[in-house]
């Protein structure tokens, strides 16, 4: 797996907060171009975020499921992004102090992106998690500071 570290100068339960709310899904998530509906028990187990990738008017519709749940420090993801596939997708929240290191671990379970070599995954999803952990941390330090 990809793994991507940053430390967040919010609480993890304010991290927690942005990501338990799954209409900010496409704010911090990069590829994640807009939401269509969020499963009312979003994010338990089960739910699912109906989003779309890409760009206009290149769309595509899809979905991102919970796969196992453990507030405010886990969130384990299969998220679908066809036709590359799908990918497992792990957010590590750790108390430091009164800022939280937020870990991303990610990769392609299955589908043709599986075809693209581990080393060459690893490096595109590590630059797409730093930016996506740079926009959670925009989201969840903005929302401390108001």
């Amino acid at each position: 797996m990809s793994t991507t570290t940053r430390l967040i100068h919010a609480t993890p339960e304010q991290v927690w907060d942005v990501l338990s709310d799954g209409w900010l899904y496409p704010l911090w998530v990069v590829g994640a171009s807009r939401m269509r509906d969020v499963d009312e028990h979003w994010p338990e187990v089960g739910a699912k975020l109906h989003h779309s990738v890409g760009t206009w008017p290149l769309l595509i519709d899809d979905n991102t499921e919970v796969m196992r749940i453990q507030p405010p420090s886990l969130l384990e993801l299969k998220a679908r992004g066809w036709p590359a596939g799908t990918a497992r997708v792990r957010l590590h929240l750790e108390a430091v102090g009164t800022e939280t290191q937020v870990t991303i671990e990610e990769d392609v379970e299955d589908g043709p992106g599986r075809l693209v070599p581990k080393p060459v995954r690893d490096v595109q999803l590590g630059w797409r998690n730093v930016e996506s952990l740079r926009r959670l941390a925009y989201v969840a330090e903005g929302r401390v500071a108001t």
